[in-house]
């Protein structure tokens, strides 16, 4: 009911976008207008802009600079499954061999193209793949479930795929599915297992330094959140009849924790419409294209790693389970690893991303690093000029010196 409701709302807002699409080139002149044309052609922006996406936005990954030369970037699908591609950046005419590095993107209600800028930046040096999920109301009931250990086993075939000697750069989320697949693999005497694992900004024991959004998991049973959170696709899309989490209501929870932020940004965004500053406009627009195109998670995916990860803290206490086995990340011996996190990020906190170096005790000192990076949020730590200039050197020392 939840999903429908949703949906009839934004068929009905439909029209009414389009109307103010239409009527915008008709009302701005080129910004050389009087005032209140002005006024009217970003009132008509705006209601262009008032709804979300459920499509994939491009990555807008077009070319690389490598040693002075460009490269056309070709988005290829190196393996697709029905819940998510591997998807290489691969440099069109490069004949130099670099490190495979497979980033793990989180399955959070949002595209793996949030993380664009990290990809951009390991791109001249790096042999880039990524974990490009798909929307799950895209995905045909036919093609059964997705949770916790598939997502663990789409890892390991991502990984297999790649071959020996390929690296993980795992963001957020999907840190402790991508440390759970390098100790499997590790256990099983895999010839894919990452040479080195980077962790960034991850939840690997939520024990620590509580955010808002770990309070939030822990002040409900999982029955509410499967009550009040999870519904179905409507039948016009393929996935119909799936159950889900909806990635606007993942959307709208991001949104809660600082909506006076989300307001002020909408009205500075009018204002900037107003006055012609084309450019301050376009970031704020650029930011948002990507914030409001959201992605549905399958519901059992979403609930077992709310239970699992943020109020039982499996992988922490030892407990994490995978096809009837317990998950033993101290099996990792020769992976070198690397943890990041941010100052100030107030999803995933301080110490809970650290966590992953107590549980990896076979690991030698001197293949592990951590780095805490100040004045950074959440989104800072693999995004931004932090990222470019003083978090990226570090991943790319770790992927070279283990490579």
């Amino acid at each position: 009911m939840m999903y429908f409701t949703y949906q009839t709302q934004a068929d009905l807002m439909a029209p009414l976008r389009a109307m103010a699409r239409m009527t915008r080139p008709m009302i701005d002149h080129g910004w050389g207008g009087t005032p209140l044309l002005r006024r009217m052609a970003a009132a008509c922006e705006m209601i262009e802009r008032a709804g979300l996406s459920h499509d994939r936005p491009s990555y807008e990954l077009d070319t690389v600079t490598v040693d002075g030369r460009d490269y056309p970037i070709v988005e290829e699908a190196t393996l697709t499954l029905p819940f998510g591609t591997l998807l290489n950046f691969k440099k069109d005419g490069l004949s130099t061999t670099q490190p495979r590095v497979l980033v793990v993107a989180p399955l959070s209600g949002h595209f793996a193209t949030l993380l664009r800028g990290t990809v951009k930046t390991l791109l001249p040096e790096h042999d880039v793949y990524i974990t490009d999920w798909h929307n799950a109301r895209n995905v045909s009931l036919k093609h059964g479930r997705f949770g916790f250990e598939d997502y663990v086993d789409y890892v390991i075939k991502f990984l297999e795929t790649l071959g020996p000697g390929a690296h993980i750069v795992a963001v957020c989320q999907p840190c402790v599915q991508a440390l759970a697949a390098t100790a499997i693999m590790a256990e099983d005497g895999n010839p894919a297992v990452p040479r080195s694992l980077t962790l960034m900004a991850g939840p690997i024991d939520c024990r620590l330094n509580p955010t808002k959004v770990n309070e939030l998991a822990t002040t409900r049973p999982i029955e509410w959140f499967e009550r009040m959170l999870i519904s179905t696709v409507p039948l016009q899309f393929e996935g119909a009849l799936r159950r889900v989490y909806p990635g606007f209501m993942q959307l709208t929870a991001f949104m809660s924790l600082n909506p006076e932020r989300h307001v002020r940004a909408h009205l500075d965004l009018y204002d900037n419409l107003v006055r012609g500053e084309r450019d301050k406009a376009e970031v704020t627009k650029v930011f948002y294209d990507e914030y409001f195109a959201v992605l549905d998670l399958p519901a059992e995916f979403y609930l077992e790693t709310v239970q699992t990860v943020f109020q039982e803290y499996h992988l922490a206490l030892g407990k994490l389970q995978y096809r009837g086995r317990t998950v033993n990340p101290r099996a990792i011996r020769r992976t070198a690893l690397l943890t990041v996190e941010g100052e100030r990020d107030d999803i995933c906190s301080v110490g809970q991303t650290l966590a992953a170096h107590d549980l990896c005790t076979s690991i030698r000192p001197a293949l592990k690093r951590h780095h805490l990076q100040p004045s950074v949020g959440h989104y800072g730590v693999f995004s931004g000029s932090r990222w470019n200039n003083q978090i990226y050197p570090l991943v790319r020392n770790v992927i070279l010196s283990s490579d």
